[in-house]
């Protein structure tokens, strides 16, 4: 790592290290310059980080100052959550060049050394990175960012993260997170029967397909969201994702039509939104929560929470229309969704940092 005194001009790289992804923004003067996302095998071992890590532009492996927030550290490689937050910040300070911080939530930023005092305010915060920097522009709302594994549902009171729950054990308790997502999760997670063909049939108990598979099928999936391998190690075009949506039903593909299956890849995604459903109905519910609060969607499945908005009578506003202004057009913009929280903790981090602003090496009180 070097000189930690680099000068306030110099970009910021905000990281969001996951189990199946890196994530990246580069931020400079208060844009978002670039955003990328690589798949990370890490449940190979922290070794897999530098794999991803090859796989981004030139930029990101240059000279910056650095943000970390991570999800990675419950990856199964490592003994428990203490060791992989701790393995994963050793990662970022001797393998980013340039100083680096890791993002605590409610801890704010904290230096790499401190990071395994501070695992329980580190692991899995990018949810709370997210919410920070949407509450800059609506004072209340639910954040609904749903990706390829997960759904993080964040109320926003006063500007500010509003969350009952921190860890993922509590927010798994409170409903603010929901363990789903719009590629990794298995179909038979979503419901156990379904019908086909006038005849009501019950799924098979394998992880035959996902649900990569079935808003591939929907015409839902954004392009690039599905960088790991299939559940069969096969190819992702429409008709390999129909057969292996038609194993779940102990089918063969060509014992149905593509509006049969369709159909079944439309009555999964329905179950799926009916789980996100009835955790935001909850949250809205809670007497704080204004009756016109808005939703504030990103994510991969963005499209999942703007269908979520228009079934509860919100109104939805786009993670990323609240800081257009700082970001790039096209392209660029929609990986700022899918990659929400790496952005937020960039942008975060380059305001809090500025340049006499290290990152305390204590852990919180």
């Amino acid at each position: 790592m070097t000189d930690p005194a680099l000068p306030s001009t110099s970009p910021v790289i905000g990281w969001d290290l996951g189990g199946v992804h890196v994530k990246a923004a580069l931020v400079r003067d208060g844009r978002v310059v670039e955003v990328v996302q690589a798949p990370c095998r890490l449940w190979e071992g922290v070794g897999a980080i530098d794999d991803a890590l090859g796989l981004l532009p030139e930029v990101f492996r240059g000279q910056a100052r650095h943000a970390v927030t991570m999800t990675g550290e419950l990856t199964d490689c490592f003994s428990d959550r203490t060791d992989g937050v701790g393995q994963i910040a050793e990662w970022a300070a001797r393998t980013l060049r340039g100083p680096v911080a890791i993002y605590g939530g409610r801890a704010g930023l904290v230096a790499p050394e401190a990071a395994r005092r501070a695992a329980a305010d580190i692991a899995s915060a990018n949810w709370h990175a997210t919410a920070a920097l949407a509450g800059q522009g609506v004072r209340a709302g639910l954040l609904v960012d749903i990706g390829s594994t997960t759904a993080d549902l964040i109320p926003i009171r006063d500007g500010l993260p509003a969350a009952t729950g921190y860890s993922d054990a509590e927010r798994l308790e409170t409903g603010e997170l929901v363990y789903t997502g719009v590629v990794r999760t298995p179909v038979l997670a979503l419901c156990r029967h379904v019908p086909f063909r006038g005849r009501r049939t019950a799924l098979m108990a394998e992880v035959f397909a996902t649900t990569a598979d079935v808003y591939r099928i929907t015409g839902d999936l954004p392009a690039g969201a599905d960088q790991q391998d299939s559940a069969d190690l096969k190819g992702k075009s429409v008709p390999e994702s129909e057969t292996r949506l038609a194993r779940m039903i102990g089918r063969d593909h060509g014992e149905g039509g593509a509006a049969d299956w369709r159909a079944l890849a439309d009555h999964v995604a329905e179950a799926q939104l009916r789980l996100v459903h009835d955790a935001a109905a909850r949250l809205l519910s809670h007497p704080d929560m204004p009756g016109d609060a808005p939703f504030v969607v990103c994510g991969a499945g963005r499209f999942l929470a703007e269908r979520l908005a228009r079934r509860l009578g919100r109104a939805g506003i786009a993670f990323t229309d609240l800081i257009a202004p700082r970001l790039p057009s096209g392209e660029g913009a929609e990986w700022a969704s899918t990659c929400g929280p790496a952005v937020a903790v960039a942008l975060l981090a380059e305001a809090a940092l500025g340049p006499t602003s290290p990152p305390s090496d204590r852990s919180p009180s």
